[in-house]
């Protein structure tokens, strides 16, 4: 696995050496002479360069391309859901709205980074989905202005269908 520092991002051969459990020495960096990475086992504030430049080894293309394919057919069927079951989308304006008020309302996603840090029960992206999922049916409400039940609906046959076609490219 390749790490970087995170304060000049050089590359680094270890974060960290382990001569018993718990007992850790962190490891400095060649080029500025910093501790490559004191945040693995600290501070949230710094919990972001951790997670960009040493959780993973390179982002994987295939991953990459499976999460833009799946958010577009989000935001496809939840455009064309909402067309057919709240208004008509004729006004470009409309359908800005409406991309706006799904992504601010999606703000529980941020959770699912710290899992990424942490360790949390396998039940918690669940948790967060349904939050996700009743957050956006309250903002295409206020959007649509239409019924909570009928924003439901729209908003869950999005997400059901991304987590189809999510299950489709795992098969």
């Amino acid at each position: 696995m390749v790490f970087k520092c995170v304060h000049c991002g050089y590359k680094v051969n270890s974060l960290f050496i382990q001569y018993s459990p718990g007992n850790i020495r962190l490891m400095k960096c060649e080029n500025c002479k910093e501790v490559a990475d004191e945040y693995i086992e600290c501070e949230i504030m710094k919990a972001y360069s951790h997670l960009l430049f040493n959780t993973r080894d390179n982002v994987d293309f295939e991953v990459f391309v499976d999460v833009i394919l799946l958010n577009i057919i989000f935001v496809s069927v939840l455009l064309l859901a909402t067309s057919i079951m709240l208004t008509s989308l004729t006004e470009i304006t409309r359908v800005k709205d409406i991309l706006l008020a799904i992504i601010v309302s999606s703000y529980f996603k941020i959770f699912l980074v710290a899992m990424m840090i942490w360790e949390f029960p396998s039940s918690v992206p669940c948790v967060v989905d349904v939050l996700v999922l009743s957050s956006n049916a309250v903002a295409l409400r206020v959007v649509t202005q239409s019924t909570i039940a009928r924003c439901i609906l729209v908003c869950f046959s999005a997400h059901a269908t991304k987590f189809l076609a999510n299950q489709m490219l795992r098969h």
